[in-house]
């Protein structure tokens, strides 16, 4: 009996042993794949710190290098080289180098930046078929983009940019079912642009500037998620393309675009940005392009726009660059492009009455205008299939592919220098001549692999209820977060790591999931910096009718608290400073804005309070509660695109300016507790605050500072004081007719922020506002 024990034990470690040792073995060899791959990419100093001792899934990540293991396994790989890196030595493989990645099967994100890989790009990369976002850029790649990527079911970024890639855009593209960033800028690519870009639903970027392509743009109307289009500097045209109406970033410069433009360009209420400078673009320039709600940067330089420009034209408070440059307009400029200092305004080779003596006479613009001749009416087509065949550039680089590595070399830079390429990025962040670098994926964070606009989320989606179940660990008691009147909450991790809230609703009424959509379309668009933005929902629903029993509405998570407890509340021992007060002002309105007009149909009366303002990591005010007419709905009330209960004899529109100013007089309250410093416990303590405030305006500064938080009493310069007062006094007006716009409201908070800047009294500037001090601003307080 002993002697068989004795076995047994000897059996059993000898299985431990086997078990023990093949776990280190899984280990150590996706760390020898590694360091084969330190050792053919010729030891770049970014992984000078490799060896065979490194714990490569705890090795702190830095700009240059990533490793980012799940359960034993490296999910991810960034290797960001030196900008300008030359080739790898001769007798480097693409294929051997290929073949060793492949060694890292779970890999789901794959970085390899400024490295100086060259050759063709080998199909067998598809072997890593979990990738979700595969980034090249920088290298010398070359020949055309290998087929096999095509079954990437999963890729979602795909980033190719400044190599050799040649050939026409493939029409497999298409078949990338959830792709969502498609990046080619700065290579040979030519011929059209392929219809089956029409078939990638989930597309937010699409950039395919510095190429050679030709031809009509396919219709892309039907990509209703497309943000961020980029063709600059091909040979596209003649007709606008057809797009959708969701854009942000829009530019089309240095092509061969020739027709007017379509009413739709003035109905891109998301615009930021917007380039169409260089073309032949011709007819009446749309003014109202000015007054974009959200366009900050608008260029259409080097065309033929005709029309009479006139002074008392408005614009966007948020326009910091207009190039109208070399067109044959006349009239006179608007005095809100002139009205300030920082923004910048480009208007030479017009005919415009300004005295200056950059402008043609007003003979040669009509001249010319007639010479263009009457626009032909614009007409709903198809994508053209004709092809421009760069034949020459393909047999150029047909033969760069046999020719010694110097010449490989040589011929990219030469090809660089015969193109005049601006220096822009699209990671850029706040340049005027870039993008915003949240526009494009960080790779580093697989959890969200879409950053769009300012958003840093992943695409709105459909959630299975297993998967919300998991995330809460069924719901469980430590994942509750509260409940009120808009459901419960609940925190809920999902399995890329990312932090998620969950509102789950009990349906009062029996309706089929279609009866919902409209209202899950709406919820789709609240996705905006200064929202606490919608990623998804799921139905739960009865098995007997299909009847929905529960909508779970899924939400990113805000980690930092309300914008209360940084100011009276948790955060005591660090109150936010007054430059931080001043931007969380702006991003609440901004967040009102959007809710106004930045969707249709606009979310009023949002009831919206202080402590619904929460803070993120970097102290950005997102608004987490708003009116959506599913949650009106489902408490039975009785919603007109409001909730204010409005008169029925009102207009539509006069109702939904008195709900605009309901927003607007909750909005004062939160700005008055941003200035006085505490919570506010009654409707008396507002009417006395707000009495004391309006006498202060008209009083000296030693009144005014008395009334400020102590806090940032020696922060704030007196005029910022007075304008944030003169704005909540404003607000909090009886009469929702006297309260001002959140257009003017946004205008004085950025007076606010402006002044204030130069005083600097904190160590913290505010966010960039467009108005100038020497601008008086444009809301005007009667002091009763």
């Amino acid at each position: 009996m002993s002697k068989a024990f004795q076995c047994f034990a000897i059996l059993l470690g000898v299985v431990l042993v086997l078990l023990i040792s093949g776990s280190d073995q899984l280990q150590s060899s996706q760390g020898e794949t590694l360091l084969r791959i330190q050792r053919l990419l010729n030891y770049p100093s970014a992984l000078s710190s490799w060896n065979i001792t490194t714990d490569f899934c705890n090795t702190e990540p830095n700009a240059s290098v990533t490793v980012v293991c799940y359960e034993n396994s490296i999910t991810q790989l960034h290797i960001i080289g030196n900008k300008g890196t030359p080739l790898l030595p001769r007798n480097f493989s693409i294929d051997s180098f290929v073949t060793t990645l492949v060694g890292l099967p779970n890999l789901k994100v794959l970085t390899l930046v400024s490295l100086g890989l060259w050759g063709p790009f080998p199909g067998k990369i598809a072997r890593l078929s979990s990738l979700e976002i595969l980034n090249v850029s920088s290298n010398f790649l070359y020949d055309a983009v290998p087929q096999e990527i095509s079954s990437l079911a999963a890729l979602q970024s795909l980033v190719l940019d400044d190599n050799m890639f040649a050939g026409e855009l493939p029409n497999w593209i298409g078949l990338l079912p959830v792709l969502s960033v498609l990046s080619l800028k700065k290579n040979m690519l030519n011929g059209s642009l392929p219809d089956s870009l029409s078939n990638l639903d989930n597309l937010r970027v699409l950039v395919l500037s510095h190429n050679y392509f030709g031809g009509e743009v396919p219709d892309l109307s039907s990509l209703t998620n497309l943000q961020v289009l980029d063709l600059e500097d091909n040979a596209l045209g003649p007709q606008f393309p057809l797009l959708g109406n969701k854009l942000v970033s829009l530019v089309l410069s240095k092509n061969e675009f020739r027709d007017g433009l379509p009413d739709e360009v003035t109905s891109y209420y998301q615009l930021q940005r917007l380039d169409l400078s260089n073309n032949k673009f011709v007819g009446p320039f749309p003014q109202s392009l000015l007054s974009l709600p959200s366009v900050t940067y608008l260029n259409v330089a080097d065309n033929k726009f005709t029309g009479m420009l006139f002074e008392n034209q408005s614009c966007s408070a948020d326009l910091e660059f207009v190039d109208l440059s070399s067109n044959l307009m006349t009239g006179n400029l608007p005095n809100c492009l002139l009205q300030d200092s920082k923004r910048k305004v480009l208007y030479a080779a017009n005919c415009l009455a300004t005295g200056d003596e950059n402008q043609h006479p007003i003979s040669l613009c009509r001249n010319e205008a007639l010479a263009v001749g009457i626009l032909p009416q614009r007409k709903k087509r198809k994508a053209s299939k004709e092809t421009i065949a760069f034949g020459v550039i393909g047999g150029i680089v047909g033969g760069i592919a046999l020719v010694s590595l110097i010449y490989l070399a040589v011929g990219k830079v030469k090809s660089r220098k015969t193109i005049k390429r601006p220096n822009t990025r699209l990671t850029t962040e706040n340049a005027s001549t870039g993008y915003p670098s949240n526009l494009l994926p960080d790779a580093r964070y697989i959890s969200q692999t879409m950053k769009l606009g300012a958003l840093g989320l992943p695409p709105y989606r459909t959630f299975s209820l297993e998967e919300l179940e998991e995330a809460t660990n069924n719901f469980d008691t430590s994942a509750f977060m509260g409940e009120g009147s808009q459901g419960q909450m609940y925190r809920g991790r999902l399995k890329d790591g990312s932090l998620v809230a969950i509102r789950c609703l009990k349906m009062k009424r029996s309706h089929s999931t279609q009866n919902f959509m409209h209202h899950i379309e709406l919820i789709s668009k609240l996705r905006h910096r200064h929202l606490v933005s919608a990623l998804g929902h799921c139905f739960e629903c009865y098995l007997d009718d299909s009847s929905v029993s529960r909508i779970f509405l899924v939400f990113e998570y805000v980690p930092n608290g309300t914008l209360r407890s940084w100011i009276s509340g948790g955060h005591a021992w660090q109150k936010l400073q007054w430059t931080h007060r001043i931007a969380a002002a702006i991003g609440v309105a901004k967040g009102i804005q959007f809710l106004h007009t930045g969707i249709v149909p606009g979310v009023y009366s949002n009831n919206l309070k202080i402590t619904d303002v929460l803070l993120d990591q970097n102290l950005v005010a997102k608004i987490s509660s708003y009116n959506l007419p599913l949650l009106a709905e489902n408490k039975g009330m009785v919603v007109h695109g409001t909730s204010s209960g409005a008169s029925k004899d009102l207009s539509t529109s006069a109702r939904i300016n008195q709900d605009q100013k309901v927003d607007v007089y909750d909005f004062g309250l939160i700005l008055l507790e941003i200035i006085v410093g505490r919570s506010l416990t009654s409707k008396n303590e507002v009417r006395v605050l707000k009495d004391q405030l309006q006498a202060s305006i008209t009083s000296d500064d030693t009144a005014r500072s008395s009334i400020v938080d102590p806090v940032v009493r020696r922060s704030c310069s007196d005029q910022s004081l007075k304008t944030m007062m003169e704005i909540c006094v404003s607000c909090l007006l009886k009469n929702p007719a006297d309260r001002p716009s959140v257009e003017d409201i946004l205008w004085n908070l950025q007076y606010a922020a402006q002044v204030q800047d130069p005083w600097r009294g904190d160590s913290q500037s505010s966010e960039g506002s467009p108005v100038s001090p020497a601008i008086r601003p444009r809301l005007h307080i009667t002091i009763h």
